[in-house]
């Protein structure tokens, strides 16, 4: 038997065509297999082909290689880290609030402050004086808050605050006199949830002042003091003050005379809390 398949042309044509390759064993199903793969006719192409989209796959990785790696995380350390830091911040933003919670419901309970007035004093011939004493005055107090926030749910809610005022001026009518004084106050603030804080305060002190007869006496002569005022917040920490006081000066009868001087005192103020 011929172990070579035989071609024949084609009457007319100029073709040839393979004859099955019957008469070898195990040829035949092994060329059908092939005929039915896919492509298989192109199979040098279909393998160039490939061989491009492979080369473009790992130029594109290549040219981009953290477009297959997820980014990287945070080590857990440094995670704690910054959740520890922004904690430490808040809590020092916390410190530096002047306010117990927001703005205007309540100072923080070691709240202190500084403030600087000035104003004038218009005298009142009453309660037994006999001149009207008019004077100017200027005044430096510090201010520490005596607690936290009392009278929750009421409407007197608010702080008291402990302060001490060095005070000093000149009278101006009916002559030109000199005074300095140191007083003590108990002050409370409202608290009303706004920038607006109202306030009432009394006080007691000592002064020294060249004003004598027909009023007072000597030098040495006691300052009482009571008023009402409120504070108007610029910022967090700085807020202009506007207040009135009732002044009454004497020597509670050490000497005589002991009629006293009476008047009322409207003082303009700025004020820096810490």
């Amino acid at each position: 038997m011929n172990a070579f398949p035989s071609i024949h042309n084609f009457e007319g044509s100029g073709r040839t065509r393979r004859q099955p390759m019957s008469g070898i064993p195990g040829r035949e199903p092994a060329i059908s297999a092939f005929a039915k793969m896919p492509n298989a006719g192109h199979a040098p192409g279909g393998g160039l082909l490939s061989i491009l989209l492979l080369v473009q796959v790992l130029s594109a990785v290549a040219q981009n290689p953290d477009s297959t790696n997820p980014p990287p995380q945070a080590p857990r350390s440094i995670s704690a880290s910054t959740n520890l830091t922004r904690a430490s911040q808040s809590v020092e933003a916390a410190r530096d609030s002047i306010w117990e919670n927001d703005i205007g419901e309540g100072f923080r309970s070691d709240g202190q402050s500084i403030t600087v007035s000035a104003g004038a004093t218009y005298g009142i011939a009453t309660f037994g004086s006999r001149e009207q004493h008019h004077l100017a005055m200027g005044s430096l107090t510090y201010g520490h808050m005596l607690g936290g926030v009392v009278g929750e749910g009421h409407w007197y809610r608010g702080n008291p605050e402990f302060r001490l005022e060095l005070f000093s001026g000149a009278q101006f009518q009916p002559d030109t006199r000199w005074f300095v004084g140191l007083t003590p106050h108990l002050r409370y603030n409202f608290a009303t949830g706004t920038r607006w804080i109202p306030f009432v305060d009394g006080g007691a002190g000592v002064t020294a002042t060249s004003i004598g007869p027909p009023d007072l006496s000597g030098t040495f002569e006691f300052n009482l003091q009571a008023g009402t005022g409120i504070y108007w917040f610029l910022k967090d920490h700085l807020a202009l003050s506007l207040e009135a006081r009732y002044l009454h000066m004497s020597c509670a009868g050490i000497h005589k005379p002991n009629l006293g001087l009476n008047g009322v005192t409207g003082l303009l103020g700025i004020t820096y809390f810490f």
